[in-house]
């Protein structure tokens, strides 16, 4: 286990001390709104836009940080413990470091029945390729809108199972979103069908552009496969090089919550442009590009755009 795990459990003793209930919240009273944990941006936004007045949301992983290995904070477990409902991505996002599964075993919602509930249900998944993480899940389904939608979906399910007086809101809300998202899988289809084929090539630090590289018609090139201890190494860079010169890439996309020195020394030893960044693990802050998962998709889609049909 890592040091940060060690911190982790130190850090927590105080709020274990302090905590009652062991993760178990009060009845709601009348118009009180549900206390909502999210554990990254992305389900953040789409648990608000589902829940909308109804729901209090907070994020464990901050705006522009790496939802694979977050170390949660003391105030994490206790917003944890008090919360109405828990909702994570899943698919070896939060699990592949522990730190999800320590959290809810320490906030007691571990067990079968307690509110915490995978917006990824239903999701075919991609599996990783590379030697250190063979036959495992990919997380990053949500860079694929339909897969979004799917996660609209589940939160709407779950929301209803935890609060149905106010069931035909959720639905309500949801409808309109999905409404969103199904015109802007469509605007998309028609923004990478006009990038020529044989210019279809992403090359990300993080090989996180498979389900979108699948759902768009792209070839997916990255420098690893998934954030670990193992980024950037020499072997990684010699192989994305080759792979670059070979295939005539005309251009580099970097990830906004991605150390940049990898890509930035790939694109001097190529000579190919870094055209610009875009979003993967996590949304824009608050004012900013992309601040929310709608408007990420479409600035990613965008950049993308600009970046290979030129």
């Amino acid at each position: 286990m890592k040091k940060s795990i060690m911190l982790f459990t130190m850090l927590i003793v105080g709020v274990l001390l302090s905590a009652c209930g062991q993760g178990k919240t009060a009845p709601k009273e009348k118009g009180e709104k549900l206390q909502v944990v999210a554990t990254y941006s992305i389900v953040y936004d789409i648990v608000k836009n589902v829940g909308g007045d109804l729901v209090d949301v907070h994020s464990l992983a901050p705006i522009g940080s790496d939802p694979h290995q977050y170390d949660p904070l003391p105030a994490d477990v206790a917003l944890t413990t008090d919360a109405d409902v828990v909702f994570y991505n899943g698919l070896n996002l939060e699990e592949g470091n522990a730190w999800f599964t320590k959290l809810m075993e320490t906030a007691g919602k571990a067990g079968e029945d307690a509110p915490v509930f995978r917006v990824s249900e239903g999701v075919e998944p991609m599996l990783l390729s590379s030697m250190d993480h063979l036959g495992e899940e990919d997380p990053h389904a949500w860079l694929d809108v339909r897969n979004g939608i799917k996660y609209v979906e589940n939160v709407r399910k779950s929301l209803k199972k935890i609060d149905p007086e106010n069931a035909d809101i959720y639905d309500e809300n949801a409808d309109a979103y999905i409404t969103e998202l199904k015109a802007l899988h469509e605007e998309i289809v028609e923004k990478m069908n006009q990038i020529p084929e044989e210019r279809r090539i992403l090359v990300t630090s993080e090989g996180a552009f498979k389900y979108f590289s699948k759902a768009y018609d792209f070839n997916a090139a990255y420098i690893w496969e998934i954030n670990s201890h193992h980024e950037g190494t020499p072997e990684q860079l010699t192989t994305i090089i080759a792979t670059i010169n070979e295939e005539k890439v005309q251009a580099l996309f970097l990830e906004t919550s991605i150390d940049p020195r990898s890509m930035e020394m790939v694109s001097r030893e190529t000579n190919v442009p870094i055209k610009g960044k875009i979003f993967t693990d996590s949304l824009g802050k608050p004012g900013d590009d992309g601040d929310t998962y709608v408007k990420m998709l479409r600035w990613n889609a965008d950049m993308i755009y600009s970046g290979l049909n030129q």
